[in-house]
């Protein structure tokens, strides 16, 4: 029998989302990443997995009707500008890249826990971990792994959902989506004092989702020892009871070294040995059952190597 394969959601569509010149969070995140993974015959080596559109019961899933709603009304495909509800600049195509940034990784969700392929990579933007159930946010418009985690437990049955986030930045809004669930396990590293000032020790969950909530705030300059420490001794002991049935990862490469928008020093080596700890974890647990989404990640030419990485070591766990 094949070994099943990584799957690979990438697309120069992504591209299309246009938050304005000089924009961080540029179309030119996806074009370095698409490069980096040709010139290294990582694409190859995939399952290629297709976009599409994200329907408006999938997204209300996770997301309010009247949040919807004003996405819908301001984001109409006839001008650019930013959300009302925070700072999100979008453009004329940000909609409909948004939901196919959505569907795309719901479609990984399905190849996942059918068992077609072991793992995913989804080099989808825009990101989404700052989006709350009402408000898009620093950059995001819809909550990809909230929604890739809710598709999984309505349509394919998953019980227990662990969310990795080793972005620089605290995902404010998968933590809030999630915080009374305790069906979702949301686990963060992140730099503090920083955006958007969420993520404290003492935020642990609240009702049925107490204990569900892990987060380790830690200052700039931290590098892999504090961050390895956190995912070997804390995180690591708490799967052993939670025991999740499928691994999300918030991916965002802004926590590597030289990132303009955030001072971690993570080097393309350390998110191998991260992604190689959280792969055993889903092999221990999930049945190998992993999927990781794009988050930040601002140095164009760093957060291609680090994706190129992330993506090899996804194609050898082991």
């Amino acid at each position: 029998m094949e070994p099943m394969k990584t799957g690979l959601l990438l697309d120069e569509f992504y591209a299309a989302h246009d938050p304005g010149e000089h924009h961080p969070e540029s179309p030119g995140r996806i074009r370095a990443i698409i490069g980096e993974l040709e010139a290294r015959g990582l694409v190859e080596r995939c399952q290629s997995l297709e976009k599409r559109a994200a329907t408006d019961e999938e997204i209300l899933r996770v997301h309010t009707p009247g949040y919807l709603e004003t996405v819908l009304r301001e984001i109409d495909g006839t001008g650019s500008g930013m959300l009302s509800t925070g700072d999100t600049n979008y453009g004329f195509q940000s909609l409909e890249v948004a939901r196919d940034a959505a569907g795309g990784l719901l479609n990984a969700v399905d190849a996942v826990m059918k068992g077609d392929i072991r793992n995913a990579f989804c080099a989808v933007r825009p990101p989404g971990h700052h989006a709350t159930a009402d408000r898009g946010m620093g950059f995001c418009i819809f909550n990809n792994a909230a929604l890739a985690a809710r598709h999984a437990k309505a349509i394919h049955g998953a019980e227990r959902v662990a969310i990795i986030d080793w972005d620089v930045h605290h995902g404010n809004g998968t933590q809030d989506i999630f915080y009374e669930d305790g069906d979702v396990f949301y686990f963060s590293t992140h730099q503090h004092p920083w955006y958007p000032g969420t993520g404290m020790v003492h935020e642990t969950g609240a009702g049925k989702g107490k204990n569900t909530t892990l987060n380790y705030p830690l200052p700039a300059g931290t590098g892999m020892e504090a961050i390895a420490r956190a995912f070997r001794e804390d995180f690591s002991r708490r799967m052993k009871d939670y025991r999740p049935d499928l691994v999300i990862v918030s991916a965002g490469f802004d926590s590597r070294v030289d990132d303009p928008l955030g001072q971690f020093q993570l080097t393309d080596r350390n998110f191998a040995e991260l992604t190689g700890m959280l792969a055993g974890i889903a092999g221990e647990f999930a049945e190998n059952r992993l999927i990781s989404v794009l988050e930040g990640g601002y140095n164009q030419a760093g957060l291609a190597l680090a994706v190129a990485t992330h993506v090899e070591t996804l194609l050898t766990p082991d």
